[in-house]
């Protein structure tokens, strides 16, 4: 069955038309519910959101959805997303909703959804809901004596502060440390400063007054010219940027300097391997994190197994393969000891551990490879398949000969927009600015 709602994250789009209005949040509510409906006790969902305006009218929609088909709801408000996949198992929920566009403007907005055990939904289980999307659901409505009830429920901050705390042991503080957390103006503007705040930091904040709009604008981890400015000006140790649901993070070093994801995979493996709690030898990463960390991990020992792009593909590999460590390029840190999702407080209390540990500046502790010349563009298209045509495979042919085995061509359609984009990556700079262009090139003539 193809596609027609869902995309590799959920649902998202502008907020206010299709697919994100009130109309398909009410119907993906009852659609959902009516699927995890099932059994002889009261169910109920968990309900989250960021920071966006248009959270409050997505919330009221699903709110009415899921009441209609007999849910129970649980509103909890503005939560990090990690900590909605958190509380759907602690609350022993059916399922939980993250209302929220991520690290997007503040006009999108999305819906994911997480089942009882806490991880992103399959596949299928997406392709049933979307089945019953257009469909009439009038006859599966509830009776009126079982309608579901919603209530908003008070102290989930505490109960997520604490859980990520439990994460470190009991002697780790980071007192003696400045730390610049930013965060987005988005979902984490409570918990995450609070944390590192309990745990001894000094903390200094920026993109911490959401007012509805400000989601992601000029802050976050898309956009870490601010953190890099505000660590060098008040002479922080680090800094951590969280994007608008603050599922992932970027650092940033004492200089100023960004630390990304692959980065931070590699701080988090060597050390939990140092420390014998790799559950096996490597981690899951996907197509687009860079050759330079592959490399570190093989002199390490360790494998790199690569996933399609999406964190819920590295959640995948890692539960089937068993590892307990995976994620992305963008910051998506997979710990899957303490959580089924990425979460950027836990990534950041990870890695400020291991700084604290070794007694070195994050400039040295968190910068463990040179990232290999890569070089990412985008083509975006009408309609069509451009990648089928004739003129565009031979020139992807081409540019992988090119290559070799010096470095990698990833093409992928991007899963939420009309755009294919194309990574290269390898030893010679010069080399991989031009197999791109090349392809882009062909893509081009056929895509307008």
């Amino acid at each position: 069955m193809t596609r027609k709602y869902f995309g590799t994250d959920g649902i998202r789009g502008r907020a206010n038309t299709p697919p994100i209005t009130p109309d398909l949040a009410l119907r993906v509510g009852m659609a959902a519910g009516l699927i995890f409906n099932r059994g002889e006790y009261r169910h109920r969902v968990v309900i989250g959101k960021d920071t966006r305006l248009s959270g409050y009218m997505i919330e009221t929609a699903m709110v009415s959805g899921f009441t209609a088909v007999g849910m129970d709801v649980l509103q909890v408000g503005p939560m990090p997303t990690p900590a909605i996949a958190m509380l759907t198992r602690s609350m022993r929920a059916d399922l939980g909703v993250m209302i929220s566009a991520s690290h997007n403007p503040y006009d999108d907005n999305g819906i994911k959804l997480f089942g009882p055990d806490g991880y992103k939904l399959s596949d299928e289980i997406e392709l049933e809901i979307e089945a019953l999307l257009d469909a009439d659901l009038g006859p599966r409505l509830a009776k009126s004596a079982d309608l579901g009830r919603a209530r908003r429920i008070e102290g989930v901050h505490d109960r997520y502060i604490e859980f990520a705390k439990r994460t470190l042991s009991r002697d780790i503080s980071f007192e003696g440390m400045r730390v610049v957390v930013d965060c987005a103006n988005g979902a984490g503007y409570k918990v995450t400063p609070a944390a590192f705040w309990e745990l001894g930091a000094d903390v200094v904040t920026i993109g911490a007054d959401p007012d509805g709009f400000n989601i992601n604008r000029d802050v976050g981890s898309t956009a870490p010219a601010a953190l890099c400015q505000k660590v060098r000006e008040v002479r922080a140790d680090i800094g951590i940027a969280l994007d608008g649901d603050a599922d992932r993070l970027i650092l940033v070093d004492e200089k100023g300097h960004v630390i990304d994801g692959d980065q931070l995979m590699a701080v988090i493996a060597t050390s939990w391997a140092e420390d014998g709690r790799l559950s096996k030898p490597g981690i899951v990463a996907t197509v687009m994190s860079n050759l330079g960390l592959e490399r570190y991990l093989h002199g390490l020992g360790l494998n790199l197994v690569r996933t399609p792009v999406g964190d819920r593909y590295v959640s995948e590999a890692m539960r089937e393969q068993g590892y307990n460590l995976g994620g992305e390029q963008s910051g998506h840190i997979i710990l899957s000891d303490y959580t089924t999702t990425g979460d950027g407080l836990l990534a950041a209390l990870q890695t400020l551990a291991m700084v604290k540990k070794t007694g070195k500046p994050a400039s040295e502790s968190c910068h463990l490879f040179e990232a290999l010349p890569q070089i990412l563009k985008n083509v975006r298209y009408r309609s069509g398949k451009p990648l089928e045509q004739a003129h565009v495979v031979s020139a992807i042919e081409a540019a992988t000969r090119r290559l070799g085995t010096e470095g990698r061509l990833v093409i992928r359609p991007s899963g939420t927009e009309p755009v294919i984009r194309v990574m290269a990556e390898g030893d010679d700079r010069d080399l991989v600015e031009t197999v791109v262009d090349d392809v882009i090139g062909a893509l081009s003539s056929v895509a307008a």
